[in-house]
């Protein structure tokens, strides 16, 4: 009979939901099924959804970051095939293939101060070879991090995660601390007890698209290595050119000891991360040849995870993605900022390149306020989703909360987009909001569904 997967996709078409229900997470199609994000997506380009009766949706998540050069980029496709049809022998694991080399060197060259490379499978696989190569280079064991901070879900990775919600019921985890995010003074108090091997940080946090100060990385490296300790900075979601430079980091006058990557990387269709460090880490780690395996991943350095790699770098660099996300996220934060004086719902704009967070608060009017509390009391955050669940349902536009219990939308759309996205973004969250300040229709009716869910629940 054989493998036939245009028959096998026709044949148990629209079936996704119902699979998933039975066989997967259970609370995914609850909860797509609750918010009206239920549909059935057949085709994707660029930054356009497309589901199975031909609408099209703008897509301003990415899926979460990944789709840095748009969703089916034609040549890292064509590279992809080329590599199939090369027939190369991968995985062997007792050799030294040429891919691997190759995307190490174009990551290290856009690095500053970063010497070698350890390839994975994810983010989440990144930051953990993160935390071992720091324990183990300072002999240390408690690992710094950041209020709100998201860095994977492993057991590792979790232990380093500032959002309570993700490490309920995991512990116990790796020795930690939390300290608040951009707070010298915290840090270096944590410092004086002898025992930290590492600050990770993001330059620009996932949750809530909070941006590091200025200033605050170089500081916070000199007071690490004057306590012997590391710095790493967490690029899973900000590298690859999503802040307007290639690296968050490079925003700042800094050079991480670590950086981690995935996301961008993988051009959105084979999985891949990967661990940025100095020479004497990996020195220490990989310190004799009994020790060549001591941290390693099957798959890790598979060709089509490599190949993808590099031929998204090789997007990134020629249609220049890092100078236009500078150019289309300043552009977008700026007509969004422009909004905050018109609507009193809008308190906040913040983030870097194509990164924008936008924070909702408490209005000045009686009557929204009203709606506000109700939507506060039920559960915080309501009022962003609100939001969300109006852009798509009302103008096609895929986003979503920054994180729970959060009244802020993350915007991350590809690196790709023109002034025809973001003007398209512009005047829908503008119609938005302009609904929302009625104080009543359908989106506040849609509110109160939400403040029923979140009471039963």
């Amino acid at each position: 009979m054989g493998f036939d997967l245009p028959g096998l996709l026709a044949g148990r078409r629209g079936q996704g939901y119902e699979l998933h229900a039975r066989y997967l997470n259970p609370q995914l199609p609850r909860m797509l099924h609750a918010i009206g994000f239920d549909k059935v997506y057949e085709r994707a380009e660029g930054a356009y959804l497309y589901d199975r009766d031909g609408n099209r949706y703008a897509d301003f998540l990415a899926g979460f970051g990944v789709f840095g050069v748009g969703r089916n980029h034609p040549v890292v496709r064509g590279a992809l095939h080329s590599m199939l049809d090369a027939e190369l022998a991968d995985m062997i694991q007792f050799d030294c293939s040429l891919l691997p080399g190759l995307l190490a060197e174009q990551l290290l060259a856009k690095a500053d101060g970063l010497d070698r490379v350890y390839f994975c499978n994810s983010g989440t696989e990144a930051v953990e070879a993160s935390l071992k190569f720091a324990r183990y280079a300072t002999g240390r064991s408690r690992i710094l991090y950041c209020d709100h901070a998201f860095h994977g879900l492993t057991a590792g990775s979790l232990s380093v995660n500032g959002s309570a919600e993700f490490r309920r019921g995991f512990d116990p985890l790796l020795p930690d601390s939390a300290i608040p995010f951009g707070d010298l003074d915290a840090l270096e108090r944590e410092l004086r007890k002898g025992d930290v091997a590492a600050l990770i940080v993001e330059p620009v946090q996932g949750k809530g698209a909070h941006v590091v100060p200025q200033g605050y990385l170089g500081a916070a490296k000199k007071l690490l290595h004057d306590h012997g300790a590391l710095l790493i900075c967490d690029e899973v979601q900000t590298g690859i050119g999503r802040t307007g430079r290639f690296f968050g980091y490079q925003h700042d006058d800094v050079e991480p000891d670590i950086v981690t990557v995935a996301k961008a990387l993988s051009g959105g269709f084979v999985p891949v991360g990967a661990t940025l460090a100095k020479d004497w880490i990996f020195e220490k780690v990989y310190s004799s040849m009994d020790r060549v395996l001591v941290h390693d991943s099957t798959f890790g350095s598979n060709a089509a995870a490599m190949v993808a790699g590099l031929a998204s770098l090789s997007v990134i660099e020629d249609e220049q993605l890092v100078t236009n996300a500078e150019q289309m996220g300043k552009l977008l934060r700026d007509a969004l900022r422009d909004m905050i004086e018109e609507y009193e719902l809008l308190v906040d704009v913040r983030g870097r390149g194509l990164i924008v967070g936008m924070e909702f608060g408490k209005p000045r009017s009686l009557k929204l306020r009203t709606g506000w509390n109700m939507l506060q009391a039920a559960r915080r955050g309501l009022f962003a989703q609100m939001v969300v669940v109006a852009l798509f349902q009302k103008h096609r536009i895929l986003t979503q909360v920054s994180g729970d219990f959060m009244d802020v939308i993350k915007l991350l759309p590809p690196l790709t987009i023109t002034e025809t996205e973001v003007t398209l973004f512009r005047e829908a969250f503008a119609d938005v909001m302009a609904e929302a300040h009625k104080g009543s229709g359908l989106m506040w009716d849609f509110g109160r569904t939400l403040v029923r869910q979140a009471v039963t629940r």
